[in-house]
């Protein structure tokens, strides 16, 4: 028994005898392993395993062994930190840091580091090491060790001028491996500012440069990071000299941008962008390839002395344009990167590179190109970028490149323009119409520019009105005179200029009152500027000046400082107004506005915010009206006199129809209003099923189909509309609740599993919306959440479906009145498949993919929406696909969003002809998840529909 440890456990398993007089075998160490890695196992376990595995740390002498045996005790210290010290001290006890293996002794440090790493209370152990033992190290024969132990030097705490004198001296090494590894110790030593002494940070340096030459491409690179990081310590500490050794270290960096190495290249233009002071002369040798000798005295080419002048001139000759020349794209994005800092130190280099910069924007490589905009745009941000008349085509010309990301840095950059002249300015409006023509997924991004750019050339703007200002007029029919997307970028061009302080800023006020009308397109692209609230008290008083604006507004909090502002406040999507909503109409020389419902004009001194607010309640409350008739009608429901029920809510759909509505705000109460009207229609339906044999019940598969029917119409009612209040919302859910309990009484026991669970996620919200006692629950409510309860707790048998017992629920369901509160807003898209009809179809080769091109118009829609393009051949499922639209892809707004998306249809079968039927849904992520069908890609909730199905007609090439 002495000469044996036996390792027990809780659970009866046959573990090995281990001897404990010889080394471990792999596959006693693959058993301790287990034993280390299961929680379970017990304490007095746990403390054998470390004296077996220290004690086959010391009879061991196989480095593979050992390496395991050190991988098993650092696992054990960082699944149980409380017996890190115990490990720790075992390893460091152990004669291996004296070993003649070098390799075993550097596993043993790095076992000995990590441990300290996961417990900070050892760290103090590991700097008590000795540094004479890892400088021997250092110097073992071992080629692989010596750059392992080089790397890791930080983590075993040797002091930084021992550090110093190893890396200096490895940077000699015949490896190269171990050469590039010592530079790069040098320059993390750099970082940390322990070397004061100007000899030391010198000899460094150039110990640096020598490298510059080296035989290895990966030498090379790394000792242009070192010139860099030691040659900026060296300008940092030669204070008397600052200005001399910044232009030395930067001719030193530009003779490597000439390199064989892509890589070394890459390095070089990164290290020049990091200098911060150079000699303007030097700067615009650069851009030139011809040698510039400039002299001063003695001194030339930023204090060069005359013998050094030639090579030097040579060296940064045309640094930059071979730069931006070269071959790898990854070298012309270091160039452009590095002069976003070089740019701001010479206004003179900064107007020579913005030469060469402008080519780059032709660039076959999309990222030099978005690196070249950002160049420009740190430029602009230092009032540094002086953009000529002959740079302005091929600038503007990138507001309508293909790339979303290209048009978004062109226009980045015109936020911060400074035009000196006025045909500039328009070339630059004209442009930015262009681009909002060709791509009106931009539009919010566009009205920002324009605002910007109005604030920054005040008079220029005032020209611009002046002359479009005729046009703006509205027409008799109170519409504008053309587009609604270019009078929304003048709107918004014309009212930034107040903002730009200029004396004689004569904007006419209408113009204001027109902006209000689009206060939705406008808020959502001014939201970095002011908020909705600010913005319409901004507008309401211009609108009521007829003068120069004295306005001050604070851009950075967003709160105006208008004086005798009364506007009403209004939430952060409460937006009043919109695309569609009539513009003033001048009559007899004093302006009104008609309604085309309300047909009563704005009484005089009643501002057009608050008019707009008060036809919108008049619009409410004529619906709420037509839903108090709908609610009257229940009674004779429950008599069963289905005939007069239909022809009231007939009469009330007729009713309806008589009303119209151009405003947005308002377009949410009708549509919700006639969907709800349906869903009664469809509910009275069913609900005769329940009365007495003596009025005829339907049979059980036209109720199947009504109940399907009223489940997607109230799934409808309850996504597609949003800011529904909390009684609005509950009162959709007490009727998805009928409709469950409809079917729980008579659908088939197969069906019961999928309707419980939506009444147990409907019972859910509805009590989440019932939690703070606001709102009384309905006797309806409480009597389906007690007999929820029982399904819970029941099995799902005959019993638990006691038709007795729901009919009993049902009957004490009354339909209540539901009032509007007229913040609705309806999610709702339009598609168009362009140039696409019978007689002319798109052309597919069978089998491969073809492209379906859509005009998409989305209403009301967050981005973080889940929307499917669902396309479908047939009725089965086999040959319907879907395609994620990532609306964060298409820009816009959340009112209107409009965008061009080609879908990839996949699925084409072998005929000369067929139509595809292409709809937009919405996934509706409150509803239960779909288990029924498990799909390798498309949506796991129930959808619902949000435009009409567009068939799309394809034909094979011949």
């Amino acid at each position: 028994m002495e000469d044996h440890v036996f390792l027990t456990c809780d659970h009866p398993l046959n573990l090995p005898t281990i001897s404990t007089n010889e080394p471990l075998s792999l596959e006693a160490l693959s058993y301790l392993r287990s034993l280390i890695i299961n929680p379970s196992t017990p304490a007095p376990t746990i403390s054998s395993v470390i004296e077996t595995l220290t004690r086959s740390l010391q009879l061991s002498r196989d480095p593979l062994a050992i390496h395991h045996t050190l991988k098993l005790l650092t696992d054990m210290a960082l699944r149980r930190p409380h017996l890190s010290g115990v490990v720790f001290d075992s390893v460091c006890s152990h004669s291996l840091l004296s070993t003649d293996s070098t390799r075993v002794a550097a596993e043993s440090l790095d076992a000995l580091a990590s441990i300290a790493e996961g417990n900070r209370v050892l760290a103090p152990g590991i700097e008590e090491l000795d540094d004479r033992l890892f400088a021997s190290l250092c110097f073992s024969p071992s080629r692989s060790v010596r750059p392992w132990l080089l790397r890791n030097a930080e983590r075993f705490g040797v002091q930084p001028h021992l550090l110093f004198t190893l890396f200096l001296g490895f940077t000699k090494d015949p490896y190269p491996y171990v050469r590039k590894v010592a530079l790069d110790g040098l320059v993390g030593l750099s970082k940390n500012g322990v070397i004061e002494d100007p000899d030391m940070i010198e000899g460094c340096y150039f110990r640096a440069v020598e490298l510059l030459n080296d035989m290895e491409d990966c030498v090379r690179s790394a000792a242009v990071r070192t010139v860099c990081a030691w040659g900026l310590m060296l300008v940092a500490c030669k204070s008397e000299a600052k200005a001399y050794w910044s232009d030395e270290v930067f001719v030193k960096l530009c003779s490597t941008v000439r390199d064989m190495s892509m890589e070394v290249r890459v390095e070089a233009f990164c290290a020049l962008g990091k200098i911060e002071m150079v000699s303007e002369e030097i700067l615009l040798q650069t851009l030139s390839k011809k040698v510039i000798v400039t002299k001063k005295g003695n001194k030339s080419l930023g204090q060069c002395s005359d013998e050094q002048l030639e090579t030097s001139g040579s060296s940064v000759a045309g640094a930059f344009m071979h730069g931006l020349e070269d071959e790898f794209h990854e070298v012309r994005k270091a160039a452009c990167h590095s002069l976003r800092t070089l740019t701001i130190l010479s206004a003179k280099f900064a107007g020579e590179a913005l030469n060469l910069l402008m080519d780059v924007l032709n660039d076959d490589s999309i990222l030099v190109r978005l690196q070249a905009f950002e160049t420009m745009h740190r430029m602009a941000t230092f009032d540094c970028l002086t953009v000529q008349e002959t740079h302005m085509h091929m600038f503007l010309g990138t507001l309508v490149d293909n790339d979303t990301l290209i048009r978004s840095s062109a226009r980045k950059i015109l936020k911060l323009a400074k035009l000196q002249k006025l045909k500039l300015f328009r070339l630059t409006i004209d442009a930015l119409l262009e681009n909002l023509e060709k791509h009106p997924q931009d539009e919010a991004d566009v009205l920002s520019v324009l605002f910007h750019i109005g604030r920054n050339h005040g008079k220029f703007v005032i020209h611009i009105i002046e002359e479009v200002f005729p046009q703006m007029e509205p027409m008799s029919n109170g519409k504008l005179g053309f587009d609604s997307v270019r009078v929304a970028a003048l709107l918004v061009l014309a009212i930034s200029a107040p903002l730009s302080h200029e004396r004689d800023c004569n904007i006419p006020p209408t113009i204001f009152s027109y902006a209000v009308t689009y206060m939705g397109r406008i808020s959502q692209a001014l939201s970095d500027v002011m908020n909705q609230n600010s913005l319409l008290e901004y507008l309401s008083q211009c609108s009521r000046s007829s003068g120069p604006y004295a306005i001050e507004f604070n851009f950075k909090v967003g709160e105006p400082c208008l004086p005798n502002a009364n506007v009403p406040t209004y939430t952060s999507n409460e937006i009043i107004g919109s695309i569609a909503m009539p513009l003033p109409q001048k009559t007899g020389g004093t302006s009104e506005i008609l309604s085309p419902t309300i047909n009563k004009p704005r009484e005089a001194g009643t501002s057009l915010v608050e008019y707009q607010l008060e036809v919108h309640d008049e619009v409410t409350k004529s619906m709420n009206v037509i839903l108090a008739k709908v609610k009257d009608i229940w009674p004779l429901v429950l008599s069963g006199f289905t005939n007069e029920v239909l022809r009231t809510l007939r009469s009330c759909r007729e009713e309806l129809a008589t009303f119209t509505s151009d405003s947005h705000a308002s377009a949410g109460v009708f549509s919700f209003t006639k969907q709800y009207i349906q869903i009664v229609k469809l509910l009275t339906k069913a609900w005769v099923n329940f009365l007495s044999s003596t009025h005829f019940p339907c049979g059980m598969g036209e109720l199947d189909l009504v109940l399907g029917k009223l489940d997607w119409r109230l799934r409808d009612l309850k996504s597609a509309f949003i800011r529904l209040s909390e009684e609005e919302e509950l009162h959709i859910l007490e009727l998805i609740l009928v409709t469950c309990m409809l079917r729980l009484s008579k659908v088939e026991i197969c069906c019961h599993l999928g309707t419980l669970r939506k009444l147990s996620s409907m019972m859910s919200r509805v009590e989440y919306l019932l939690r703070d006692g606001s709102v009384e629950p309905s006797g309806f409510i409480i009597e389906v959440g007690k007999l929820s309860s029982k399904f819970v707790s029941s099995s799902l048998n005959e019993a638990s479906f006691n038709p007795l017992l729901i009919r009993r629920v049902l009957e004490s369901f009354s339909l209540k009145q539901l009032v509007l509160c007229g913040r609705l807003k309806h999610m709702k898209a339009e598609l168009d498949i362009p140039d696409n009809e019978y007689e002319n179809p798109l052309w597919f080769v069978a089998g491969l993919p073809v492209g379906i091109p859509c005009h998409i118009t989305l209403h009301n829609i967050s981005a973080e929406s889940r929307l499917w393009l669902k396309m479908t051949v047939n009725e089965d499922n086999e040959s319907t696909q879907f395609v994620l639209l990532d609306l964060n892809q298409f820009g816009g707004c959340d009112d209107v969003r409009i965008f061009m998306f080609t879908a990839p249809f996949y699925k084409t079968p072998k005929a000369f002809s067929f139509t595809i039927r292409v709809c937009i849904c919405m996934e509706c992520l409150s509803e239960v998840e779909d288990v029924s069908s498990v799909k390798r890609w498309g949506p796991r909730h129930e959808l619902t529909y949000l435009c009409r199905e567009k068939d799309v007609y394809l034909s094979m090439v011949k």
